[in-house]
């Protein structure tokens, strides 16, 4: 960051900070003041007041806890029946050796996963899973995302499926593993994204200026001006300038053809005064948004035309309350998304770059006022803020049930053509899945696998050299839940669950294959 924007951002805060002495940040901004700055304090409470049900307390799935904890998840609960094995003992962090066999492995892991972080609650629940999904199918709505890991496949079948059921039901994330290959996959019914953190900067409205701004740049007397406020005239002003200028010799429309665009820019460098004034240095370098047309972004207009929009109720989500708004917004003159208050960073003294900005704070807030009289209800208005701040890069994802992809004839075959790398980790995870199901805690062989794997890709299929690749691995470990898989399945899928819990950002939509023998990731669709 440049000297001149530090000196915007402390004057910003002058501005807006009462006179009154700040004390110190609070102990809970300083412990989470990393992540605060990722999805700020909204992301923060989000996080603090959701729900985790984790079904096994596997080496994966303390790994995956422990990046939830140590951020402040606000509950999580193990669910897991089974006592420690020495096994657990030799591949879990969160289980002491020795002293930790034989006793609860859900207890065991909970008791040391609660010392990471005294904000924290959790709970080892030692029912069993199956008893659950047989007499208390409700014991699932009282949490905010469930995890499964290695979960028997039948009783997996009869989780999603009973997930799935009720779209008010939390979502499911499904890890897998064995030895050094693994995926995750994220079953959701709609996932509506506010904050997706684009890293498309929202419109400033150059070449549609709002008239406050367009009597700013247009007031202002270059040729008089000092030399030292000349060359920090922010460069949104020059070009809203310039283009207005180049408007009235050019009746009234902006630069078209490349030479247009290239006198455009000589217009802009033949102000200068001097050979290196930055601030129409970098006019000249974003002469581009001058000739860009404002519109509505074509995926944002994309979703004017969901589904969600049809039949909107009072207790609809208010997402799309909020949307139906943005669509009327937009139908207005000049057809435009809200305003955000946000600027880029740009050569400027803090004089002229706090006027601008405060320029735009209040054509924002006016045009926030006009987005609200068109909401039909009630909505609390730091949601408003979000929304209209974010408008550009808003989604809606919706998902699919876990087990489609290889149930639904034509899917998997289109997936294994476009990626058969990680279609044919993603095949043989399953292949091991359909095993264990007939035949629960046997080793397979390479050729049971192969017979699995052609049964579930159908009729006419045939196999790449990754399958083997990947059934070979499997056939080696397929049990193993190694602590270097666990550890890197921890980072992955904790990051992807604290998206959906928070709502910002995009989630994975679809299975996530990591294999550790090759050393990459892959998305199967």
């Amino acid at each position: 960051m440049s000297i001149d924007t530090q000196a915007h951002n402390i004057e910003e805060a002058t501005v807006q900070i009462s006179p009154v002495t700040q004390g110190p940040p609070d102990a809970k901004t300083r412990r989470y003041d990393r992540q605060l700055r990722l999805w700020a304090a909204s992301g923060q409470n989000a996080l603090e007041g959701a729900r985790v049900l984790v079904l096994g307390g596997t080496a994966t799935t303390t790994s995956i806890l422990k990046n939830l904890v140590l951020p402040g998840i606000g509950h999580f609960t193990i669910l897991d029946s089974a006592k420690v094995t020495p096994e657990d003992a030799g591949n879990n962090f969160f289980l002491e050796g020795q002293s930790s066999i034989g006793k609860s492995r859900a207890k065991e892991a909970v008791r040391l996963l609660l010392e990471l972080n005294d904000s924290v609650e959790g709970v080892a629940d030692e029912s069993d899973l199956e008893e659950i999904l047989k007499k208390r199918p409700e014991y699932f709505a009282t949490f905010s995302l469930v995890i499964a890991h290695n979960v028997e496949p039948q009783q997996l079948a009869q989780l999603s499926s009973l997930l799935w059921a009720d779209a008010s039901l939390p979502p499911l994330v499904v890890v897998r593993s064995a030895g050094f290959l693994a995926e995750f996959y994220i079953q959701f019914h709609e996932h509506t994204i506010i904050d997706t953190h684009s890293e498309t900067m929202p419109s400033l409205r150059i070449d549609k200026p709002f008239p406050a701004l367009l009597e700013h740049a247009m007031s202002l007397d270059f040729a008089n001006m000092d030399l030292v406020e000349f060359e920090h005239v922010p460069y949104v002003v020059i070009l809203v300038r310039v283009l207005e200028e180049w408007k009235k010799a050019h009746g009234g429309q902006a630069p078209k053809t490349a030479d247009e665009r290239k006198a455009f820019k000589q217009q802009i460098a033949g102000m200068q005064r001097k050979h290196d004034e930055e601030n129409f240095e970098e006019a000249e370098a974003q002469a581009y948004r001058a000739w860009a047309t404002t519109s509505v972004p074509s995926d944002v207009a994309a979703l004017f035309a969901d589904p969600g929009l049809i039949g909107l109720k009072p207790d609809s989500p208010p997402f799309f309350h909020l949307l139906d708004a943005l669509k009327r917004f937009t139908e207005r003159p000049p057809h435009v998304l809200p305003l955000s208050a946000t600027l880029p960073d740009m050569k400027s003294d803090t004089k002229q770059y706090v006027h601008l900005q405060r320029l735009y704070k209040a054509r924002a807030e006016e045009e926030k006022e006009e987005f609200k009289k068109l909401l039909g209800v009630q909505i609390h208005d730091g949601l408003v803020s979000e929304f209209v701040k974010n408008a550009h890069g808003i989604k809606i994802l919706r998902g699919r049930r876990w087990g489609a992809l290889d149930e639904e004839e034509g899917d998997l075959a289109n997936a294994l053509q476009n990626g058969p790398r990680e279609a044919c980790t993603h095949l043989a995870l399953s292949a091991l899945s359909a095993h264990f199901a007939k035949a629960p805690g046997t080793k397979p062989t390479l050729e049971q696998l192969q017979a699995e794997a052609y049964t579930i890709a159908g009729k006419g299929f045939q196999a790449p050299e990754e399958l083997e690749h990947a059934l070979g691995e499997l056939v080696r470990a397929p049990t193993a839940d190694i602590p270097t898989t666990a550890a890197f399945l921890g980072g992955l899928v904790a990051q992807e669950a604290i998206k959906v819990i928070t709502t910002q950002y995009v989630p994975i939509n679809g299975s996530c294959v990591v294999d550790l023998v090759g050393s990459w990731t892959g998305i199967v669709n």
